[in-house]
């Protein structure tokens, strides 16, 4: 059965690590028990936000996730996230806590690397300043090339000479010498594809190797850069030289501390605010706005007022958002997740068009939604959802059925019905 993605956090000591898991795993949207069996202490629930189908048949109002929930549309899925702890300058070597470091990572589909993009702690996490962040981001990369890389080269000559003699394609040997790492065959046929080579392994030199690896790790570890505490002065010039190096695609500017503070603010009934959101309002604003609401909120006293309008003013109009639940969409879309909704029945989703009973209206929808990597076949799904109960046929929104290789997509078989029994 397809397992659960599962995005991993990675960060040196004070970069805002901790801070940013918190900030994920504790979201007001938390209800209901959680999809994943077990989650060992490095593991966590986080919340990813997406467009919810109920938005589409004007149902909001009937959709009753049981775990996360959906506000106007917007649903809070639980995914899996990974606290990789250890990251220090020589991690392949066994420093700080490198070994543990390098072998939690092998689990993650996903990194978003926290980076203090303030220059206030150094490669340690060390107080100092003036201190280039870019630094952090090089040095995760060359951990990682360095930890896959140097085994592999030590084993090299023995690995040519299996290769040879067993006859193996490219992907059989390497699958067998990556596989430690978090490897599928599927992943290295992709990767091996990318590059296009036309060297066989066995004429494979150092320089051609290091292609190999870098190649692997951009399929295994998609990274999303979450630049962290850009409410600091020092901050801009540091986002201006990171933004410059890399790709901007795969940056997020965050204040993790900012979007924990909002949240308690909310919890605690002072500010109305979302998690994610670009707008915070106190009871003055909705008062102003001549929103009922305003009497749910308390007074704010003047400490905390102004730090509000501080966090406005140097992230949320600056910024549009604390970015820390962008920086978890961020990383979805690197890893092509997209919702789909498995549901009992598609006759319950006339109720939109007045076509059922009022027995029949009353009941929830869309109880339960799943990520899985657009592109995925129906039968795919279909193993994710039933493990391996017997699916006699699969039925479409528009209540036709669906083959089993149909492909899903946002919109496009992303609710589905399956009837168990034989075919």
């Amino acid at each position: 059965m397809p397992r659960d993605p599962l995005i991993g956090l990675v960060g040196k000591p004070s970069a805002g690590k901790s801070s940013m898991l918190n900030s994920l795993t504790d979201a007001s949207s938390k209800v209901g028990n959680f999809p994943f069996t077990t989650i060992d202490p490095q593991r966590a629930v986080g919340y990813l936000q997406v467009d919810c189908a109920c938005a589409r048949y004007g149902v909001s109002d009937r959709c009753k996730p049981n775990y996360g929930a959906c506000i106007n549309g917007r649903r809070s899925v639980p995914i899996e996230l990974l606290d990789v702890a250890g990251l220090v300058p020589g991690a392949h070597e066994g420093k700080g806590l490198g070994n543990k470091f390098l072998d939690d990572l092998r689990h993650a589909d996903a990194l978003i690397h926290v980076v203090d993009a303030s220059g206030t702690t150094d490669a340690e996490g060390k107080n100092t300043r003036g201190y280039d962040p870019s630094v952090d981001i090089a040095w995760l990369r060359s951990e990682i090339v360095q930890w896959i890389k140097g085994n592999l080269k030590e084993r090299w000559p023995a690995i040519r000479r299996r290769h040879i003699a067993a006859k193996q394609t490219a992907v059989e040997t390497m699958q067998a010498q990556l596989s430690g790492y978090g490897s599928t065959a599927k992943l290295l046929v992709r990767t091996l594809d990318r590059l296009a080579l036309k060297e066989p392994l066995e004429a494979w030199d150092d320089q051609m190797l290091d292609h190999v690896v870098n190649a692997f790790i951009d399929d295994k570890f998609p990274t999303v850069i979450a630049l962290n505490k850009i409410d600091h002065p020092d901050a801009d010039r540091n986002i201006a030289k990171i933004t410059k190096m890399i790709d901007p695609s795969r940056i997020v500017l965050c204040s993790a501390i900012s979007e924990i503070f909002l949240r308690k603010m909310a919890q605690q009934g002072y500010v109305k605010y979302t998690e994610g959101s670009e707008i915070v309002d106190t009871r003055e604003d909705l008062i102003a706005d001549g929103d009922p609401e305003a009497e749910l909120l308390k007074e704010i006293d003047e400490k905390n007022m102004r730090r509000i309008n501080n966090l406005r003013d140097m992230v949320i109009y600056r910024f549009g958002s604390t970015g820390v639940v962008q920086a978890l969409s961020r990383a979805a879309d690197v890893l092509n997740l997209i919702p789909v909704f498995p549901v009992r029945s598609i006759a319950a989703l006339g109720v939109a068009a007045g076509q059922l009973s009022m027995v029949e209206a009353s009941k929830p929808l869309f109880r339960d939604c799943i990520l899985v990597k657009r592109g995925s076949t129906v039968t795919e799904v279909a193993r994710k959802c039933m493990n391996d109960a017997p699916i006699a046929y699969v039925e479409g929104a528009a209540g036709t059925r669906v083959s089993d290789e149909d492909t899903v997509d946002v919109g496009k078989n992303d609710i589905l019905c399956f009837k168990v029994g034989r075919a």
